[in-house]
């Protein structure tokens, strides 16, 4: 075990005098009385300590250190080993981090891991995957050990261009994979793919209507392909999604377990859940309910409480009113406000694929009235919005309700915000608002610049804009559905501004710097909580939470942010996860439940590939894609070209076509 606890300190006068003037220096209250480092009421020495660490605290006050010291959940004192060290005592756990980048633990601060623990057990996770033979290859496997009535389900966190094909498969190849076994997969809210045992298993057939706002892909006889399309309207593919079967409630703690232990695995301490489809409260809460009052949380969560019903919201708004308010509950699991649905007619969809919907004359009244209430009851809210026209329409709402019930000190704050402009980011810093972005362009990149264009994705959303305007502003995912949960493939998206694929959507004059993105996913995070000093810093008095990454975020190529995990990641100063020489130190989890989930034998998010050399990679390129050779006078060029500023995205296009349809 990689530790070494220091001896009692007070048995050594010397040791005790170096302990009192290292406090001291750190301006540390300390006991002047023996009981100082003998336990009980009155033991003043840290719980835990990481030393021989390279420590970014995002504390500008002191911004590196070297040693951390962890007391009663809190950070007690942030120093050099020379200080801090000679703070413990015979029951200080002190662990030498061995020089490895320590960081605040990460804020995903929109994503949906209440509904997603309950379902993860479930899910086979493309996340990551780099070849779409291989994402095949695990939905056969999980087939032929999934027990009937259940599913095989892909849900959402990948797309095709991080596929070597850069293509999605066919549903041929997902029947072929799973002939009897009924298969869901879900290409972010865009389309699904149902092997023909799922058709049958939801009873779609030649007589089941077309669904508003989406299409049910027929053949020429009217029966089902299998293919759901949202146009633009993606409730079809949730609404089919929930038909299946659910595990039960000793799978869903576990699953519970289970799904936050991996988000400990990628350095995340903290989440802002933003509620979500079918996820009603408060019966589908019940589980982390459970979990938050046993004390097993590994995870801080800020929920928002999502309406589930159109006309309906306002209902279970003053419902929710009457059994709670913002801020019920406890630092590792409290209510945060309304939200991300405020009004079904307010809710534009994100699908790149199709053009902008236009949102109904009902928009306004109906998100008036949701306002007015919540506002009139102090309640903050955040919202989803994609395009600036949805945000123009809401900031007018917004602005009307502020000249009766001012709502600048609230702490609302829209979603996503991709196609804002420089006019309502002024309006939105006015009425005091923030923006949560997240890197859904990074999945849907290539989709917005064949609709749009380059130039308009430059500012997709205009993240540095909103930083020079002064707004607060956060990073999150949007997983599980959308986007993958993997936070470091948001770090590298602003900082790299690359999709997945690798298609560069933003000059360089747009990205951000290593140490800025950072801060949007732990300290610049906490003002959306209502936690601002205590979260995603690391100085005295705040949380607890630190990760221990297993490569240097701020040295390694860009490319590889990507692939950052935490090898120690501690939770209000327990460790909750440790690999590598650290394995250890975390407690363990029961094996994954039921006995044929995905998770026992895949895992989630899966790491990419080790790199192989230039020459080979090109040939097995070329041996994965669909033209099957290289071009004779060009070779196999596209990875290369995928990597580069030009737009390789299309294999149909001049640039995409280089090696292997090249126009020569």
């Amino acid at each position: 075990m990689n530790t070494d606890a220091t001896a009692d300190h007070s048995a050594d006068p010397a040791a005790r005098r170096g302990f009192l003037q290292a406090a001291s220096s750190l301006g540390l209250a300390v006991l002047a009385g023996p009981s100082l480092a003998q336990g009980g009421a009155g033991r003043s020495a840290p719980d835990l300590i990481l030393k021989n660490g390279r420590i970014t605290t995002l504390d500008r006050a002191k911004p590196e250190a070297s040693a951390i010291a962890i007391k009663d959940g809190l950070v007690l004192a942030v120093g050099s080993d020379a200080e801090i060290v000679p703070l413990a005592d015979g029951r200080t756990r002190v662990v030498d981090v061995e020089r490895k980048r320590v960081i605040p633990g990460l804020t995903d601060s929109h994503t949906h891991v209440i509904r997603g623990g309950l379902n993860y057990n479930m899910e086979l996770r493309w996340d990551g995957v780099r070849s779409l033979h291989a994402a095949l290859e695990m939905l056969k496997a999980q087939a032929r050990v999934t027990p009937a009535p259940q599913w095989v389900r892909v849900v959402g966190g990948w797309n095709e261009t991080q596929f070597a094909e850069k293509r999605l498969p066919t549903l041929k190849e997902i029947n072929d994979a799973a002939p009897d076994t009924p298969v869901f997969v879900l290409n972010l809210y865009n389309q699904a793919f149902l092997n023909r045992a799922a058709l049958r298993a939801v009873g779609y057939s030649k007589d089941t209507p077309q669904p508003p706002g989406a299409i049910i892909e027929r053949d020429a006889r009217g029966e089902p392909t299998g293919l759901l399309l949202a146009e633009p309207n993606a409730f079809v593919l949730y609404n089919t999604l929930a038909k299946g079967p659910k595990l039960s409630p000793e799978d869903q703690i576990n699953s519970t377990l289970h799904f936050m232990r991996e988000e400990n695995r990628l350095g995340v301490t903290s989440v802002g859940d933003a509620g979500g489809g079918f996820q009603n409260y408060p019966d589908d809460y019940q589980i982390i309910d459970k979990l938050a009052k046993e004390n097993r949380l590994t995870l801080r969560f800020a929920y928002n409480l999502f309406p589930q019903k159109a006309k309906a919201e306002l209902d279970d708004f003053r419902r929710w009113i009457a059994m709670g308010k913002p801020g019920d509950g406890s630092d590792m699991y409290k209510l945060n406000g309304a939200g991300e649905m405020l009004a079904f007619s307010a809710a534009d969809f994100e699908d790149f694929l199709v053009p902008r919907p236009d949102m109904p004359p009902a928009m306004e009244p109906d998100l008036e009235a949701v306002v007015r209430f919540l506002a009139g009851n102090g309640w903050p809210w955040r919202m989803h919005a994609t395009y600036d026209q949805t945000i123009t329409r809401a900031l007018d709402v917004f602005e009307k309700v502020h000249r009766d019930i001012p709502i600048d000190k609230l702490g609302w704050f829209f979603d996503h915000c991709e196609t804002v402009t420089p006019a309502n980011l002024e309006r939105i810093k006015k009425l005091g608002g923030g923006i949560a972005v997240q890197n859904r362009m990074s999945m849907q990149g290539e989709s917005f610049v064949r609709r749009y264009g380059l130039a308009a994705a430059a500012e997709t959303p205009p993240v540095k804009r909103m930083l020079e305007m002064g707004l607060p502003v956060t990073l999150g995912t949007d997983a599980t559905r959308v986007n993958s949960y993997n936070p470091w493939q948001a770090l590298y998206w602003l900082v790299a501004g690359r999709t997945i694929g690798g298609t560069v959507i933003y000059p360089e004059e747009k990205r951000l710097d290593r140490q800025t993105a950072l801060g949007l996913m732990a300290a610049d995070g906490a003002w959306f909580s209502r936690d601002s000093g205590k979260k995603g810093v690391l100085k005295p008095g705040a949380f607890g939470d630190v990760a221990v990454l297993d490569r240097d975020y701020f040295s390694v190529p860009e490319d590889q942010i990507q692939d950052i995990v935490s090898v120690l990641t501690v939770v209000g100063g327990k460790v909750v996860y440790g690999a590598q020489r650290f394995a250890d130190l975390a407690p363990e989890l029961p094996p994954a439940s039921p006995s044929w989930s995905p998770v026992r034998k895949f895992g989630g998010y899966q790491a990419r590939q080790v790199a192989l050399g230039a020459s080979d990679r090109r040939y097995q390129y070329a041996a994965l894609c669909d033209c099957r050779a290289g071009c004779g006078l060009h070779g196999h060029d596209h990875l290369r070209a995928s990597s580069t500023a030009v737009p390789a995205f299309d294999a149909q296009a001049f640039w995409g076509a280089l090696g292997c349809s090249c126009y020569v």
